[in-house]
């Protein structure tokens, strides 16, 4: 397949804008467009693996379909209509000239029906800093129907939106009940609507909420107090997902991978070091400690007890992947809960989980 059908991006520094967002408006200004960014702190690219980060194309044409979710099914593409082969380069066209710098997309030369992406986790939320896959297969009815789409949960339940089975429920897919202008509606809606969707409306700073029958508990005190301790719950599976990524990279990522975590290694522990110190999750951003609207809540004690265990853990692999001076990050003395309070602590957090995934 040809990339110049697809009008990928040139690759020279150029100022564009992104169009689409959740709320159909402008967002920011960027430079770069079309190559992961490499964080500030790093202008100077001496280190190979910073090299490889910054050529790596938000959007591109790979070979290797070897281990995507989808590749078994049966391929439809020698039957499918020139109509449905159009249409999907039409996607192609959109999410390489459109999609915001948090999300890569690879397409695959051999099997059109197939997609993978990659979303970074966005600051203000549990997921900060984290890398959340998802493999993609647009079936022979599309675009009359939505495409299929599979998180790479690795066994790890932290979103009540995304199952351990690889389900994504999104009424935009048609996984989940909602008004019908937030349904798929052909000829509308696109996979680039999907993806910034799945980003802001299922990644979001209090996915306690996500459940429509939790949402009303949204601004009462016991709700956001359960929000609070299902966000730290989060938070420790988002750091296991880190861990998980980095010893095994999802193919065509690899580069993306070790680099993101190289280059983001002490960010990472820095937020985990400042959650340890009592600061709620989602509110320690690059710059510092940013307002929160919890009332001064701080971390619980359970949670700095389990978080230091995984630190540890998480230490240990961004050394291995060349991050030095990471043993600064981890506390010697996290407060450790009584046995009564572990007990209550975890019941209690065992409930919400239970109550947010049902």
């Amino acid at each position: 397949m040809d990339p110049d059908a697809v009008e990928i991006p040139p690759q020279k520094q150029t100022v564009f804008h992104d169009v689409i967002d959740l709320e159909g408006e402008t967002s920011h200004k960027r430079t770069n467009k079309g190559k992961a960014v490499v964080p500030p702190g790093s202008t100077t690219i001496t280190n190979e693996t910073l090299k490889k980060l910054q050529s790596f194309k938000q959007f591109d044409i790979v070979v290797d379909t070897s281990d995507h979710h989808y590749v078994t099914n049966n391929s439809s593409t020698k039957q499918n209509p020139t109509s449905w082969a159009k249409k999907i380069q039409e996607e192609w066209k959109i999410l390489a000239k459109h999609l915001p710098e948090t999300i890569f997309v690879r397409v695959f030369e051999s099997r059109m029906d197939l997609l993978r992406a990659v979303i970074i986790g966005a600051e203000g939320t549990p997921y900060h800093d984290g890398l959340f896959f998802f493999d993609v297969q647009f079936p022979s009815g599309f675009p009359n129907v939505p495409p299929l789409v599979y998180y790479h949960s690795r066994g790890v339940r932290l979103n009540p939106n995304l199952y351990k089975c690889g389900k994504v429920c999104l009424s935009l897919l048609n996984t989940w009940d909602g008004e019908t202008n937030e349904m798929w509606t052909p000829g509308v809606s696109t996979m680039l609507q999907v993806l910034v969707s799945i980003q802001g409306l299922i990644l979001n700073s209090k996915p306690f909420f996500n459940e429509p029958i939790i949402g009303i508990m949204s601004g009462t005190q016991i709700g956001e107090a359960w929000s609070l301790k299902y966000s730290e719950y989060t938070f420790i599976q988002s750091v296991r997902t880190m861990m998980y990524t980095v010893k095994k990279p999802p193919k065509n990522f690899e580069e993306l991978v070790v680099g993101h975590f190289y280059s983001r290694a002490y960010d990472i522990l820095a937020s985990c070091k400042a959650y340890m110190e009592g600061v709620q999750v989602g509110c320690f951003v690059k710059g510092g400690v940013q307002d929160d609207d919890n009332g001064g809540r701080k971390s619980s004690d359970i949670f700095k007890a389990r978080l230091l265990g995984y630190v540890k853990l998480l230490v240990q692999v961004f050394e291995k992947i060349g991050v030095k001076d990471c043993q600064k990050f981890i506390f010697p003395n996290s407060p450790k809960p009584t046995l009564l309070k572990k007990l209550f602590s975890s019941c209690f957090l065992d409930l919400i989980v239970v109550f947010a995934s049902s």
